[in-house]
């Protein structure tokens, strides 16, 4: 596979304070990619969790402000931070983010010392990150295959997450409104209708934006040639996913008009029954022509993987920039050929990926490629 990138998106400089069980750190790096290595419990996962929390979201663990701070015999530390200094489509910035000295149970992220927007995290510094949660991801519940590939589609559309965030709280202000109409009270149908549209607004861009996703991402899938990470053949079913297909210009009217149709049944279900809060990712493995629930625990890891790749792969060759990777204990549980095809794939898009293993044999196949940090108890050293 070929260099698809000329540029990514790096952390040279990691400082965290009070964070998980890292007292201080301050860790200086170059733009390769990073395998750390330590004993269980030595602080690995705390070091990517914070790296995460440098991109958009409530990172790797979606922990709350109050769940990082460094805590010894059951006092937390006052306040915590992580700082860093990173490359980026725009050149060399400073990105920080900690508890709020005026509310610690509340998280503020700056960029060259103003106040960040999520938008703004997305575009400059794009991440994607797999941990062992995602194991059985295609096996588990909708939700969260539908959260993971958001974030996907995050890393390449900047404004996701702000139409996702829009489309959520009209869906919770028109529950409001539809339970009490259930409960008999009186409600004006202006409001709804208001509602309504903006749903049908920030659903239908929700919609298009994991389309041309999904199109990017498969297409990537289509053009790599044979490699250790199996082919997905990957849909989106769901409503507006049923009305983009028909008619693109239509799709956001007829989604306004069937929420209105649907006002009872939604008020009698506690719950808005469609939408793009609905979408289910379908995926099934092109070579055993099986989908992918029913693949191996093995097979079901390196579908995963070959999506995040790919999407990685996708995303540098159309930004220019690769996006930052983070890979939590992903070669403990791959055979050697595949940890090989991992560190190629790695090199091949040019990122700036961060992988964990209590060993660091494990990375034997990215050689030189990369740079080894050996972490223990809070303490982490770069040996270049």
């Amino acid at each position: 596979m070929s260099r698809t990138v000329a540029g990514r998106a790096a952390v040279t400089r990691l400082k965290l304070t009070g964070f998980r069980n890292y007292a201080s750190l301050d860790l200086t790096l170059d733009t390769r990619p990073v395998c750390l290595f330590g004993p269980n419990g030595a602080g690995k996962t705390n070091l990517v969790e914070a790296v995460s929390f440098l991109g958009p979201g409530r990172g790797l663990r979606a922990a709350g402000a109050d769940a990082v701070r460094q805590r010894r015999d059951g006092e937390g530390a006052p306040v915590w931070a992580v700082h860093a200094e990173a490359e980026t489509a725009d050149g060399p910035v400073t990105l920080a983010t900690g508890s709020d000295p005026d509310n610690p149970a509340r998280r503020r992220t700056r960029l060259e010392g103003a106040a960040a927007t999520q938008t703004a995290l997305a575009r400059l510094f794009p991440m994607i990150w797999l941990t062992p949660r995602e194991d059985r991801l295609w096996a588990g519940p909708r939700s969260d295959r539908m959260r993971f590939f958001d974030r996907l589609v995050l890393a390449g559309e900047p404004d996701h997450a702000r139409h996702a965030s829009a489309y959520e709280k009209a869906m919770r202000e028109r529950q409001r409104l539809l339970d009490r109409m259930d409960e008999g009270m009186a409600v004006d149908p202006a409001w709804l209708d208001a509602l309504e549209a903006k749903m049908a607004f920030s659903g239908t861009a929700m919609a298009m934006a994991r389309r041309a996703a999904l199109s990017a991402l498969q297409g990537e899938i289509d053009a790599r040639p044979p490699s250790a990470f199996p082919k997905a053949d990957l849909a989106l079913e769901g409503l507006l996913e049923g009305f983009l297909g028909e008619s693109e210009s239509d799709a956001e009217a007829r989604f306004a008009e069937r929420l209105k149709s649907t006002r009872r049944k939604d008020g009698a279900a506690g719950r808005a029954l469609s939408g793009p809060h609905r979408t289910e990712l379908l995926a099934r493995h092109r070579e055993k022509d099986q989908v992918a629930a029913d693949c191996s625990t093995g097979e079901q890891k390196a579908l995963l993987l070959g999506l995040a790749l790919a999407q990685g792969s996708a995303l540098a060759r159309e930004r220019g920039t690769a996006p930052v990777m983070i890979f939590d204990e992903a070669c403990a549980h791959l055979d050697a050929d595949r940890r090989e095809g991992l560190a190629d794939a790695i090199a091949a898009i040019g990122c700036q990926a961060w992988l964990t293993g209590v060993e660091k044999g494990l990375f034997t196949a990215f050689g030189a490629r990369v740079q080894y940090v050996n972490v223990e108890a809070g303490r982490a050293v770069c040996e270049g």
